[in-house]
């Protein structure tokens, strides 16, 4: 990968939020869930999918504090429009495991 300068990397809006509700997705070409997730009362509620039915239910993400990019433009994924990515690590097998802090932090906090 190439290098970047700080400058770029202040451009990415990197932000706690929690999840408040999630849905299962089956009209998504791969198996996914629909997120609704909270970052606090500066940015309020937005949604996003996310490919994540290996390692996650939708009922176990509820209350789940999890990092996300909000500064991205909205994407159209199938009927659903999608505000924010989601960010995670790939397992040994491929799978993605979200990112998220260890301990609570207020939602909408930006990572530094």
């Amino acid at each position: 990968m190439a290098e970047i300068g700080i400058e770029d990397f202040l451009k990415v809006d990197i932000r706690v939020g929690t999840v408040r509700r999630a849905e299962p997705f089956p009209e998504a070409r791969k198996p996914a869930i629909k997120l609704w997730v909270d970052f606090g009362p500066d940015l309020g509620e937005k949604k996003t999918s996310a490919q994540i039915t290996a390692q996650y239910a939708p009922e176990d993400l509820l209350g789940r504090q999890v990092m996300a990019v909000v500064n991205f433009p909205p994407r159209q994924i199938g009927s659903f429009m999608s505000e924010v990515l989601v960010l995670g690590l790939s397992d040994e097998g491929g799978d993605i495991i979200l990112l998220g802090p260890d301990k609570k932090v207020s939602d909408g906090e930006r990572m530094h």
